[in-house]
């Protein structure tokens, strides 16, 4: 048996290959996707070799992931429970469709996955690996085994000698990728507690963040953010340089609450500061350029699409239909929004576009306004008649 497994390099993961190989007697390929995480995979490759890995696949699909996954979501305003801006949820199923492809030129008769059956990230793997190969096997071996808590591993992993980066000081579970950053467990399960100053990884504490705002001007062609200041960037360096600015300004924080998929409540913290400031500059875009009737149904559409992204259902029909619809939208999404970065707060400032349907004429109430008061009148008239009793 073949099997090609998600790998990171952690405590699970690493368990997971030797327990794959001891359990299916079987050759295990590992796969890691660097896609713009904080942890450092310099060590990948050669820990996965030592705990027994018949191949090592550590692969950059950053780009891949921006430009296939991140994009579609910038573009069409996902956030679930309009806070969360699914960086975690939009990695995984390009880590599946790799997965795929791999078992395909391998030849593997199954993937493997380190998630835990309480998490959302094991329905988001199997759906994705349904959706892309059905007759492929996805195992799940952090939910099969006898395995029962975070010390019987680290005794597994002693027995079989198998090395693992265990720091007992950061009591927190951790996903990062270019798009964001998820902290979830510790401290953060007690919601009625503010969390603590180390939980977070990337963004500056408004507080400390700097006395004087900055404020940056984005450029969209075509709804793709492709300049900083006039400097004409990949949409990667575009993210990256963001990222930075915003995050040294303490924005991007979100502390959630949210319904997870697998039916009961947890908490979240979410960093995002590129991810932040560019959805709200190509929101700013939409709202002068679209007419209202498609900016209002674009809006109510952003929920679904993010729910869609969060329950896995990233390869379905409807997201694919949904990305239709906001693609036909993006060619006049071109233009220049200015953004203040504040203490933790994002605000626009200044918003232009070749395509702008604001007409100061008709919106301006001091002399040179142009606007017909009198058909307005009428409009008003007719627009009552629905309200009207016999």
């Amino acid at each position: 048996m073949k099997i090609v497994l998600a790998y990171s390099g952690g405590l699970d993961t690493s368990v997971a290959l030797h327990w794959l190989k001891e359990r299916y007697n079987a050759e295990v390929i590992a796969f890691c996707a660097d896609i713009g995480q904080l942890e450092s995979l310099d060590t990948v490759r050669e820990r996965a070799v030592r705990t027994g890995a018949s191949q090592v696949r550590v692969e950059s699909l950053t780009d891949r992931f921006l430009k296939d996954f991140a994009l579609p979501a910038l573009q069409a305003h996902a956030r679930y429970e309009n806070k969360y801006l699914v960086a975690a949820p939009l990695s995984r199923p390009l880590i599946a469709q790799r997965m795929v492809e791999i078992a395909h030129a391998e030849g593997a008769d199954a993937v493997a996955h380190g998630a835990t059956g309480k998490g959302n990230d094991q329905v988001r793997f199997h759906t994705s690996v349904t959706a892309l190969d059905p007759r492929l096997k996805v195992l799940a071996p952090v939910i099969d085994w006898e395995l029962t808590s975070r010390d019987s591993e680290l005794a597994y992993a002693r027995k079989h000698g198998i090395e693992v980066s265990v720091n007992q000081e950061n009591p927190y579970s951790i996903d990062t990728n270019i798009w964001g950053t998820s902290i979830e467990c510790g401290e953060l399960d007690d919601i009625s507690q503010a969390p603590p100053a180390r939980a977070w990884q990337l963004t500056t504490d408004p507080k400390s963040a700097p006395d004087r705002a900055e404020r940056i001007r984005l450029g969209f062609e075509g709804g793709v953010p492709v300049a900083v200041d006039g400097e004409k960037l990949t949409f990667a360096d575009v993210v990256r340089r963001v990222n930075r600015i915003a995050a040294r300004h303490g924005v991007g924080r979100v502390d959630i609450v949210e319904s997870r998929l697998v039916g009961f409540k947890t908490r979240g913290l979410y960093e995002a500061p590129a991810a932040t400031v560019l959805m709200a500059a190509h929101e700013e875009l939409e709202s002068i350029v679209l007419d209202r009737e498609v900016l209002h149904h674009k809006q109510a559409m952003a929920l679904r699409y993010a729910e869609l992204a969060y329950y896995g259902y990233w390869f379905s029909d409807l997201r694919r239909a949904f990305d239709g619809f906001v693609s036909t939208l993006q060619p006049r999404m071109t233009g220049d929004i200015d953004i203040e970065l504040y203490k933790g707060t994002c605000t626009v400032v200044g918003r232009s576009s070749p395509h702008s349907r604001y007409n100061s004429s008709l919106a301006t109430y001091e002399s040179g306004d142009t606007f017909d008061h009198k058909a307005g009148a009428g409009f008003a008239y007719v627009w009552a008649l629905p309200l009207t009793r016999p």
